[in-house]
């Protein structure tokens, strides 16, 4: 997956460490199960977002150059407003995105890296990276709670995953 990076025009190869929050996860099912959680719109709206967010969609386009325009509303009724600007996607390994809030010309937003690694136990290695537009808005994301919610985020896959494989069967 390195290769993919360096040998490119992507703005990662170059980009500064100070920018980024980087969350890896090993889930238990195979490559192909968990890039179809990423990259079809059923399945992703189901697990995306940390605990006890609902997902409300107003619209998905999960093919390169579409977007997904969602909220996530917290139990108390709060709403986060969110766009996913899908800009690379290979199947069944890499994906990538622009992510930040539903609004024009968002200074928050950052660029999301998602790459998938099947072992040989048949197992899944993603690596979620995100890179932010400055070290101050990185640090900021850090103190909203961008580790931990993606951390629940990625664990709400791992389950996703693993019990639609176990309703539909596991086809490893």
């Amino acid at each position: 997956m390195t290769d993919l990076i360096k040998n490119s025009s992507s703005p990662w190869r170059d980009w500064p460490i100070d920018r980024e929050i980087v969350l890896s996860r090993v889930i238990d099912a195979p490559r192909t199960v968990v890039f179809s959680a990423w990259t079809d719109p059923d399945q992703i709206q189901k697990w995306f977002g940390p605990e006890g967010m609902e997902i409300e969609t107003k619209e998905i386009d999960l093919n390169p150059g579409g977007a997904w325009r969602f909220d996530m509303v917290s139990p108390n009724g709060a709403r986060y407003s969110s766009r996913m600007v899908f800009l690379r996607i290979e199947a069944p390994a890499l994906i990538e995105v622009e992510h930040g809030s539903d609004q024009e010309d968002d200074p928050g937003t950052f660029r999301m890296l998602v790459t998938l690694d099947e072992q040989s136990d048949g197992k899944t290695v993603l690596t979620l990276r995100q890179m932010h537009p400055s070290k101050e808005r990185r640090d900021w994301a850090i103190g909203f709670g961008a580790v931990e919610y993606g951390g629940q985020t990625l664990e709400k896959l791992a389950r996703h995953v693993v019990t639609r494989g176990q309703s539909k069967g596991d086809t490893r």
